[in-house]
């Protein structure tokens, strides 16, 4: 798998001498009061294209942004003038998550050459990288076929059996560490917080610097150890809220170097909603918690 991240010099160099499809996946994060398709309007990357996260959902879920079906995301792909060639750089206005989340959806339907701009929006700017703002240019639609990469994601019954296991895969959590040992609500009115049996919790903003670049590959490294996966070898599922926060989980543990890392989709919304999955209180322990 080719590295997850381009910094700003890398992609100016390559939009003056390449074919690169640009990608703003900015989207609004529970409590903040953003608007991101009027930030994109205002304010973009030249040529840059937007890839609505709600629109790259699953429209019959109950549950937030939920992966699509294979053909909604071709559909969608395709009138973005995607095809499984494209070179695609993704950023966002600079919450990390919602791009983080437009790589691993293109990931899991089958799409190799797609990066990341490390720092987002705020590094391209603090760079001086040219702005264009108003009605983006019109799209020739393309035909995109996806190829869909089950590894790479997890649903309830999956982890329902893992959590009834003794297997080696840790789960990560990327939520606060309130809401992980359930002292501190959730945002989402009628869940519990907690987490689930062996967890382990990784604030996603510990994976990033002060301005919000992922941290270096030892450093990441380090702090998954600490969580329980010293191995690089080890599967990691990563988890959040909805989904969203946890795919930075995913990339963090991909530059560290792990081989098999998915995500739980459903996460924090889907586990606490369903009454026979079991929910622990307090801090993390060794194995799997037993109710």
């Amino acid at each position: 798998m080719l590295q997850p991240l381009i910094d700003v010099d890398t992609l100016k160099d390559a939009l003056a001498s390449g074919d690169v499809t640009l990608l703003d996946a900015t989207a609004r994060l529970p409590g903040e009061q953003t608007d991101p398709e009027a930030d994109f309007l205002a304010s973009r990357l030249p040529g840059a294209r937007r890839f609505d996260i709600e629109l790259f959902s699953d429209p019959e879920q109950s549950l937030p942004h939920m992966a699509p079906a294979a053909g909604r995301f071709a559909r969608l792909a395709g009138e973005l003038g995607l095809t499984r060639d494209s070179t695609i750089v993704i950023y966002d206005q600079g919450n990390i998550a919602s791009s983080c989340r437009a790589w691993w959806l293109l990931r899991l339907f089958g799409h190799e050459r797609v990066f990341i701009l490390n720092g987002g929006m705020p590094a391209w700017r603090a760079a001086e990288g040219e702005l264009e703002q108003g009605a983006p240019s019109p799209i020739v639609a393309a035909q995109y076929i996806p190829r869909l990469t089950t590894s790479l994601l997890k649903g309830l019954g999956d982890m329902l059996t893992l959590c009834a296991s003794d297997a080696d895969d840790v789960i990560l959590d990327a939520r606060s560490a309130g809401r992980f040992t359930g002292a501190a609500p959730e945002p989402r009115a009628g869940l519990s917080s907690g987490h689930m049996p062996g967890a382990r919790n990784i604030p996603f903003g510990e994976l990033l610097d002060a301005n919000r670049h992922f941290l270096p590959k030892a450093a990441l490294k380090a702090r998954f150890g600490k969580a329980g996966a010293a191995n690089l070898q080890t599967p990691l599922i990563a988890t959040c809220g909805s989904g969203m926060t946890a795919s930075v989980i995913v990339v963090g543990a991909v530059l560290a170097g792990y081989e098999t890392v998915s995500l739980y989709d459903g996460s924090w919304a889907e586990w606490a909603a369903t009454p026979d999955a079991p929910i622990v209180k307090g801090e993390a322990t060794s194995g799997r918690e037993r109710n």
